[in-house]
């Protein structure tokens, strides 16, 4: 097969999907059902992916085949299972990380545990949520649906009157199968710059669950609101001033020229050492490394690791005013809709660059798994520690394999000392490498479990 053309197919026809595909030559696949073998690489939709993986569909895909998400990504991509899973792990880590350090000082890792605000899950936690009413009056929360997107259905409350209100309204005129919600404290004092409230997007790409392998991308933004915030009680309804959701800010009526309301993660990480020095835009980067790598730590048992899948994620992140930072949702299918030029760069980019790295040179003649083993340490390889804007987060394979050498080092005689040297050292980067450079970057200097956490986002 390797003198074919690799075939594609789509669900929802994005420029810069297609742009891309055809840039590298490949061709479209025949219109076809799932079962079908004409596509070697499915851009689907959550919708496709679970029809491909029902066992009741007895859809098996080949080996020449790859789609861009696990079968049940759900486990981090829905909100109420997102915090179910994160809930359970920070209580197990919590554990271990304790008795690991016998009383001392916490470490970075538990630190950066406390990654989502108070959140609880509607209907089933309404009783937990009134008790945390009665301790916090006046107290500001946030009500999501479970499986909604673009800031639909999303809504503010102060009062537990108005989330009674809320159930019983919802009782009456919600069918049987109403979505679920999830109610989180409300982050009321977000990091503001020129008056106005903005969440941070960065780009997320894992191409196995176990072991866990991670990229992040370095050229993610910051999405703003168009009127300046307030947690006045007479803009509580106000999207404008609260949700940043840029299918929402579109219809403000403000123009935002060319950047259209964004702003470059480089651009917000300079503002923020002009104003809190290089230390805190280090410090705050490296929060968010941890905060990825703990969400999908959370999920990492749980999600089916299928060889053909890779996967994009979306990550919404909001800042503080202490510059801490806060994991709202993972998105499941980030929009790849551009609004700019800028906008269109950035992701036209970002999915070459994706495609670079879950879909091997070779892999019509290969397929994926040889690729991997290609670059899993001890089989012969490494993986990269940086494409483009890519760079490696976290690898738990290097890490495993590097303990392994330790161990064996430590057994040899002394004045023996291997010929090699480790592509990894206790999470720190190699003396030199990209991962190595100043500023802006996502990511921990110590490694969580098993697995080893490279610090990118270096400008």
């Amino acid at each position: 097969m390797p003198h074919e053309r690799l075939r594609w197919k789509v669900d929802h026809e994005k420029s810069v999907l297609l742009t891309n595909f055809e840039r590298r030559g490949w061709a479209r696949a025949a219109d076809e059902e799932f079962p079908g073998s004409s596509w070697n690489v499915y851009w689907a939709s959550p919708n496709s992916i679970k029809h491909i993986f029902n066992p009741e569909n007895n859809i098996r895909l080949g080996d020449h085949q790859l789609v861009n998400h696990f079968p049940n990504h759900f486990e981090l991509t829905r909100k109420d299972l997102m915090v179910k899973n994160l809930k359970r792990y920070r209580r197990e880590l919590e554990k271990v990380l304790a008795e690991q350090r016998e009383g001392g000082a916490p470490s970075a890792a538990e630190r950066d545990l406390d990654c989502i605000p108070t959140t609880f899950i509607l209907p089933g936690d309404f009783a937990l949520l009134a008790e945390e009413f009665k301790r916090s009056p006046g107290s500001m929360w946030i009500m999501k649906p479970t499986s909604k997107s673009q800031g639909i259905g999303i809504f503010i409350v102060r009062r537990w009157s108005q989330v009674k209100r809320w159930l019983a309204r919802r009782g009456e005129d919600m069918p049987a199968h109403k979505d679920m919600y999830v109610c989180s404290r409300y982050i009321a004092d977000p990091l503001l710059i020129g008056g106005k409230k903005f969440d941070l997007r960065i780009y997320v790409l894992v191409l196995s669950y176990r072991p866990l392998r991670v990229f992040v991308y370095r050229r993610g933004f910051a999405r703003f609101c168009t009127f300046d915030y307030t947690n006045d009680v007479s803009e509580l309804d106000n999207d404008m001033v609260h949700l940043t959701n840029v299918a929402i800010q579109k219809h403000s009526g403000v123009t935002g020229g060319s950047h259209g309301w964004k702003w470059s993660l480089q651009n917000l990480l300079s503002y923020i050492e002009g104003t809190s020095g290089p230390e805190a835009a280090e410090y705050l980067m490296e929060s968010i490394g941890w905060l990825i790598v703990h969400s999908l730590k959370a999920v990492q048992n749980v999600i089916i690791n299928d060889k053909h899948c890779f996967e994009c994620y979306g990550y919404d992140v909001m800042i503080d005013s202490s510059l801490k930072p806060w994991l709202l949702e993972v998105n499941a299918c980030p929009s790849l809709s551009t609004s700019t030029s800028t906008d269109r760069l950035l992701k036209m980019q970002l999915i070459a660059e994706v495609l670079d790295l879950a879909v091997p040179r070779d892999f019509l003649e290969h397929g994926r798994g040889a690729a991997i083993m290609r670059h899993t340490p001890g089989e012969g390889g490494e993986v990269p520690a940086r494409h483009g804007e890519f760079e490696l987060l976290y690898d738990e394979a290097a890490e495993t394999a590097d303990r392994a050498r330790k161990e064996a080092q430590e057994r040899r005689p002394v004045g023996r000392q291997p010929s090699g040297t480790a592509a990894f050292a206790g999470g720190q980067p190699r003396r030199g490498s990209a991962a190595a450079g100043r500023g802006g970057r996502v990511g921990p200097r110590a490694p969580v479990a098993a697995g080893t956490i490279r610090p990118p986002l270096d400008r």
